[in-house]
């Protein structure tokens, strides 16, 4: 296990490349069970989740290659059965269903696991799968799916009690490239990585239209064919460094991004006083720490809107900014545990009923604290990279489920970071 030290009070400069989306390539390399041929997918980020998710599909049967952000997949014989022991790990796991289910007319997953961030209850995952006809049961801590009648085109209401799924979406579009006749998915999540999705999809002879609306229709199809991919830029990674530099920085630049998936988090910062430059070609951005930070509230929301995946990291920029602001998570109400490891170096944070109100303080401390969970494990990091003295990350093992080499990144950037393993 590795934790991290940050020696705090050096500002970053320079530029990085940012990397392939983590939450656009897991439902990708599921979706590559739909066909018994060739798939690569190219700049796959080199993160536990992807790492995981490459076992899963080794222990399913099918003939996996990685090297250097690119993976072949051949599922010519495949089981229909998901290994317990690598699917606990992650809950993303879980949208090998749609693509088991369509591909074997059965299925076997268990029950996800992953970070603990509030309750994420997969029953629109299933609902959305048995409408297509699909047989469900759960026994033993798995969820066992069959479609002996195969599976057959329908509408179906994804909307869920805090907005639409993002991976039940996936699962439901991935079975029903597949199923008999036309599915309708409305109250679809309309996130980037779903588009993502479905472009790869379609490019395996998928007839896919909608993504990135809230209603997507799928044609189904007799079979899928090989195809190679690649993945988008991460949103979440390039927003994460751009709250980086607005904290810290002298002049950050991130290549690789994409202008059209930033507009809420960019947004959010200029409204906190800082300055936010793309190209013209919208795929890189410089991002300048202003003069005058300004307090400000931001409230999540599915995408269009401000991504709950980034709150915490905005939350350590508001730590020490002047004057009062406001962070309402309506997606995961619970998703606050870092605060408390915020308010241990020193910041001003009051936490009730899904909001934080933080009151910037001059300057934080460093101190040992503990990641709770991916993003959190992001937020300590950021706010670390200003505080006085050190900071000790324990349980590392959170931000490698999704940041590719945050510590090799940073140090490109300047600052002052160190991998102890424990």
């Amino acid at each position: 296990m590795d934790k991290l030290l940050v020696h705090g009070g050096t500002p970053i400069h320079g530029a990085i490349t940012i990397s392939g989306s983590k939450n656009a390539s897991l439902p990708i390399l599921a979706a590559t069970l739909l066909t018994e041929d060739d798939v690569v997918i190219r700049r796959v980020p080199d993160v536990s989740d992807t790492n995981y998710m490459v076992q899963i599909l080794t222990g399913l049967g099918a003939d996996v290659e990685r090297f250097s952000g690119t993976v072949r997949v051949t599922a010519t014989e495949i089981s229909d059965t998901a290994p317990y022991d690598i699917v606990r790990r992650m809950r993303a796991s879980v949208c090998m269903m749609g693509p088991l289910l369509a591909r074997k007319g059965r299925c076997v997953v268990a029950l996800p696991g992953g970070c603990v961030i509030g309750d994420r209850p997969i029953d629109l995952h299933i609902r959305g799968l048995e409408a297509l006809g699909a047989k469900a049961e759960v026994e033993g801590g798995n969820v066992i799916l069959s479609a002996p009648d195969g599976l057959k085109g329908a509408t179906i209401d994804l909307c869920g009690e805090n907005g639409p799924t993002v991976l039940g979406t996936d699962n439901v579009m991935m079975a029903a490239t597949l199923a008999e006749g036309t599915t309708t998915i409305t109250s679809a999540a309309c996130e980037p990585e779903v588009v993502d999705l479905a472009d790869f999809l379609n490019s395996m002879g998928a007839k896919i239209s909608g993504a990135g609306t809230s209603t997507i229709t799928i044609e189904g199809v007799g079979e899928l064919h090989g195809t190679v991919h690649n993945v988008i830029p991460d949103r979440i990674e390039a927003g994460t460094f751009m709250v980086a530099a607005a904290l810290a920085g002298e002049g950050v630049t991130l290549r690789r991004v994409h202008e059209g998936h930033l507009v809420a988090i960019t947004g959010a910062l200029r409204k906190a006083g800082h300055q936010v430059h793309f190209n013209d070609s919208g795929d890189a951005c410089t991002v300048l720490r202003g003069d005058t930070p300004m307090p400000a509230e931001i409230t999540t929301d599915p995408y269009p809107g401000y991504p709950t995946d980034m709150q915490a990291q905005m939350t350590a920029l508001f730590a020490t900014t002047p004057g009062k602001s406001k962070v309402t998570d309506t997606i995961f109400p619970q998703r606050f545990m870092h605060c408390a490891e915020l308010k241990r170096m020193g910041a001003n944070i009051h936490v009730a009923d899904g909001q934080a109100e933080i009151t910037g303080v001059k300057r934080l401390s460093g101190a040992p604290v503990m990641a709770s969970d991916l993003r959190a494990s992001a937020a300590l990091v950021l706010a670390a990279l200003t505080a006085e003295g050190t900071t000790e990350i324990n349980r590392l093992y959170h931000i490698d489920r999704g940041y590719e080499h945050i510590d090799e990144k940073l140090e490109a950037l300047g600052a002052r970071v160190e991998r102890v393993r424990v």
